[in-house]
């Protein structure tokens, strides 16, 4: 737990944009666990409902990672470190996402060093799906992956790969890996 703050029993679905992260962590719902939506789709839907496109919505790019950053610290502060529970994208993904936005990793590389996850999953890519929040094409979402897997890494993580299989496989791929990685008791 080299240079963490606090140990959790956080497990973190990462994943480039259409990987089928949203789809496991609602099969894991339920199941029964609790879960922790993406922020950054939550925020930008956000600014959809209030009549905005999403060209404006992303188009200041480093404010808006600035406050998904915000908001998802300020939701991991108000966490029970003891409950196990899943999130949809964790801190290290903000280094990812600032890098993205031109912005100096730094302050998300900072930030991500106070909460210690169980573990991190990084969900194998599937083939771009375009919705109401999406604009990233194949190639940057190639990008987004390394990226991903690289920022995760040079926190301290190694990222369990979970392959492309269904959604229920993924699923239980998760759960039989956290059986082998120790709970913790932060009393």
């Amino acid at each position: 737990m080299d240079g963490f703050k606090y140990k959790t029993n956080w497990s973190v679905i990462t994943g480039a944009p259409s990987s089928g992260k949203t789809s496991v962590i609602k099969e894991l719902a339920h199941r029964g666990f609790p879960i922790q939506g993406e922020v950054a789709r939550e925020l930008i839907e956000l600014g959809l409902s209030r009549g905005r496109s999403l060209a404006a919505v992303r188009q200041d790019a480093a404010n808006l990672q600035k406050g998904i950053l915000e908001v998802a610290l300020a939701r991991e502060m108000a966490l029970d470190l003891n409950t196990q529970l899943f999130m949809d994208r964790g801190l290290p993904d903000s280094i990812t996402y600032f890098k993205l936005a031109g912005l100096d990793g730094l302050e998300a590389t900072t930030i991500s060093h106070l909460f210690h996850y169980r573990a991190v999953f990084l969900f194998d890519r599937l083939p771009i799906v375009k919705d109401d929040v999406r604009m990233e094409d194949e190639a940057l979402a190639d990008k987004i992956d390394k990226m991903l897997e690289a920022d995760y890494r040079s926190v301290g993580y190694a990222p369990v790969r979970v392959p492309v299989i269904s959604v229920k496989k993924r699923a239980d791929f998760i759960l039989e890996c956290l059986d082998s990685v120790k709970t913790f008791s932060v009393a």
